[in-house]
């Protein structure tokens, strides 16, 4: 296969990955059309959110450069119970999502660069942030019973809205 070969089927991967992608936006809510996915036959959840936060980073001598991004995951993620609390609960979980990447973009701002110690410095701040992220989302769950919980449920809702709201100063990603 030709070099030209290979290239244009990564663009045809890539273009096929990316339209299976939902970009977390404040105006753009989740539906039940987004959900594309096979429920999980050894799942008793009524839906399953697959939501990526990914950081793209550079770096020389001089300093380093960064792009994150929060998107749901239309190929990945289910639905087997269609409601209004069920999918209010499948947007929480992307709405954490958006907030964990705000947060890992706090991170990043406030890091001191240092060019000897920043491979590894930069993949312990998106690991630390990612754990923190996995813990809120199982908490979330576990608080809400999967959103069968409906007083903690408009309760974590309601602490969600904050959380956006505290860290929309960092929603812009890219430095």
């Amino acid at each position: 296969m030709s070099k030209a070969a290979l290239s244009l089927l990564f663009v045809c991967i890539t273009v096929i990955q990316a339209n299976n992608l939902i970009p977390w936006n404040a105006s753009r809510k989740l539906t039940w059309s987004d959900f594309k996915g096979n429920p999980d036959l050894h799942s008793s959840n009524a839906a399953l959110t697959s939501s990526n936060i990914n950081i793209e980073y550079g770096y020389d001598e001089k300093g380093f450069q960064y792009s994150i991004s929060c998107s749901f995951d239309k190929n990945r993620s289910w639905v087997r119970i269609k409601n209004n609390e069920v999918l209010a609960h499948e947007q929480g979980h992307f709405d954490i999502a958006e907030i964990n990447a705000r947060k890992l973009n706090k991170l990043m701002k406030a890091y001191h660069f240092n060019a000897k110690t920043a491979q590894s410095d930069l993949n312990k701040l998106y690991e630390d942030a990612m754990k923190q992220h996995r813990l809120q989302q199982t908490q979330y769950d576990q608080e809400t019973d999967y959103s069968r919980n409906k007083p903690r449920q408009e309760e974590w809702l309601t602490k969600i809205d904050q959380q956006l709201k505290e860290t929309a100063p960092f929603a812009n990603y890219h430095n």
